[in-house]
């Protein structure tokens, strides 16, 4: 059964006769499916079941192959399943609507079916807008009816002619408790991209979704006008009520700009020798014939010439370290080729290369974090404590304690992110706390480290916004008030009964989502508030975006298309393919 149709069909149990039958999962229809049968009227019925939506059809084009094709030749052949086909190829692969205007690709159609009209590129972009509305109002009741509160990231982005879009993507988890990340907007914003303009297209946004009254965060980055705009907005929402704790979680800074901040300040110590080592592997890779050259100063050190030396983006450093990482592999080549080319007067000298190796070491768990925080796939809230705690842990013993020029970096790197850490710490640590192989005993051990004699303040600090947070969610049944009033027993609040519930083993491997969905019923309060917390965004880009100071840039296709085109292209992508459509690389 590995065929891709059974993900919408459901085996029934076997009958007396021992045919096995299948059930649609859309309409219900019941169909033999013993093998020696096939699938052919398995896939017959996808294509022409009444109940079935455009996923389908995305899924279908996603998991067609060769076994699988559909046939355009048959009998049943639909004009509307074609037209939702095609509008979706167009989608998944960013074709442009003149398409269905080369001659190559009318011949092919026509081919297949000598009487089908196709349709023009202004039919081709109607379809587009068409499925864009269709699907908007789908996913628009599916938040509605999720019982989650929707933490937002948003960011800006600009076309090639310099038009500025405003992205705006939804976080939440949905009632089969599943993390989902949805681009809900990507707006047209004209100049001038202040901190007001961006308050009333961000409060446009939530009035057009209906979902005003049911935000837990935005994730932003710390640009100044985003930081004006995210106070007035919390101070129009706080007017309606429809902040928790008045919004003191409701600005999350992105963790990934915050740690791009702090390594580019403890870069600045090391410019000179880094300098050095991007001059020698240009220098490298100038010519063939001194790659050649190297390559033998590779072999002569016995080193595995496969790892390769990587040329940074110096505005991304991310490739700096990358870049460093792999010159300090082939740190005796160098020095080979120094003695055998007199042209190459760049190579770091044997103190240098002690510094760099050193201090690459100091941040490579900077680079750790940092790939972690930019994921395309959005992990859990409460992954993050861990690490970003034991990152100020060793950013002060460094300082105390480490080597003179590392002392000085981790000086430089301290000022920063402290500047940042109590903005996001408290949320983190409750985030961490509703990890049930953590709890608050981990932040305390944390806080121990981190701030000595002074630990307990700090930790009470958390523990009273742990329970003020609580309070939102906390529903006591009055008649069962009245009942231990009367017999004058101890209240315990459900989140005091779960952080005196015994750990579970840190070694488990867990997915907490999975944890919080079986103990929704005996712990609902908590489990609503872990699944708003547990969904916030610690960063709003992805990938290699997170390590760049460079701006978003559209590409040179969907810079010439209408504002409202691009904003139906880029969200349909993303509902219908996600990360199979690498709707996050426009």
């Amino acid at each position: 059964m590995c065929s891709t149709v059974w993900g919408y069909y459901e085996m029934l149990p076997l009958p007396s006769d021992g045919k096995q039958r299948c059930k649609c999962r859309r309409c219900g229809t019941i169909y033999q499916c013993d093998s020696k049968y096939g699938t052919g009227n398995l896939r017959r019925h996808i294509q022409n079941c009444k109940k079935r939506d455009t996923r389908d059809i995305g899924q279908l084009i996603l998991q067609s192959n060769a076994a699988s094709t559909i046939s355009m030749t048959e009998s049943t052949f639909d004009i509307h399943e074609f037209r939702e086909l095609f509008t979706s190829c167009i989608i998944m692969h960013d074709l442009p609507f003149q398409c269905v205007e080369w001659p190559g690709l009318r011949s092919l159609l026509q081919y297949l079916r000598r009487d089908l009209q196709i349709i023009s590129r202004n039919t081709a972009r109607s379809d587009c807008k068409k499925m864009f509305i269709k699907e908007k109002g789908l996913l628009q009741k599916e938040i509605l009816q999720s019982n989650s509160r929707v933490s937002l990231t948003s960011d800006l982005w600009t076309s090639i002619n310099t038009d500025g879009f405003i992205c705006l993507t939804a976080h939440f988890i949905d009632n089969k408790w599943l993390l989902q990340k949805k681009i809900i907007n990507f707006g047209f914003i004209p100049p001038p991209h202040d901190g007001i303009a961006l308050c009333e297209k961000l409060h446009y946004f939530l009035t057009e979704w209906k979902i005003q009254n049911r935000i837990f965060s935005i994730t932003l980055d710390n640009a100044s006008a985003n930081n004006v705009s995210v106070e007035f907005l919390r101070n129009q929402l706080n007017l309606r009520g429809a902040l928790l704790c008045k919004g003191e979680f409701f600005h999350i800074r992105c963790c990934a700009h915050v740690v791009n901040l702090i390594v580019q300040e403890g870069l600045k110590e090391v410019d000179i020798s880094i300098l050095k080592v991007r001059d020698s592997v240009k220098y490298v890779k100038g010519s063939q014939a001194r790659k050649q050259k190297f390559l033998e100063c590779v072999k002569q050190s016995y080193l595995d010439s496969k790892k390769g030396l990587r040329q940074d983006v110096p505005t991304r450093w991310n490739s700096t370290f990358i870049m460093l990482d792999s010159a300090i592999y082939y740190k005796h080549a160098f020095q080979h080729l120094e003695l055998l080319d007199s042209n190459f007067k760049t190579c770091p000298s044997n103190t240098e290369w002690d510094r760099l190796e050193s201090i690459c070491k100091f941040l490579a768990p900077f680079y750790e974090i940092t790939c972690a925080f930019s994921g395309t796939k959005y992990p859990t809230s409460n992954m993050f404590f861990p690490c970003v705690s034991t990152a100020y842990a060793a950013l002060k013993h460094e300082r105390a304690y480490g080597i003179e020029y590392i002392r000085n970096i981790a000086a430089r790197m301290l000022v920063k992110f402290e500047k940042y850490w109590f903005d996001f710490c408290d949320i983190l640590a409750i985030a961490v706390i509703l990890d049930p192989r953590y709890k608050f005993t981990f932040v305390e051990w944390c806080y121990k480290k981190l701030y000595g004699g002074d630990y307990v303040s700090e930790t009470k600090k958390v523990r009273d916004k742990l329970f003020a947070l609580f309070s939102n969610y906390e529903k006591m049944n009055e008649d069962y008030d009245s009942f231990e009033e009367e017999i004058t027993m101890p209240k315990k609040s459900q989140l005091e009964m779960y952080l005196e519930e015994q750990k579970i083993d840190r070694k488990v491997k867990l997915d907490i989502l999975h944890f919080w969905k079986g103990n929704q019923y005996r712990y609902p309060e908590v489990a609503a508030m872990a699944r708003d917390v547990l969904c916030i965004p610690i960063s709003t880009v992805a990938s290699e975006s997170a390590f760049s100071n460079s701006g978003r840039i559209l590409d040179q296709y969907r810079s010439a298309l209408k504002p409202d085109i691009v904003e139906a292209l880029v969200c349909i992508k993303d509902w219908l393919y996600g990360n199979n459509g690498k709707c996050s690389n426009f």
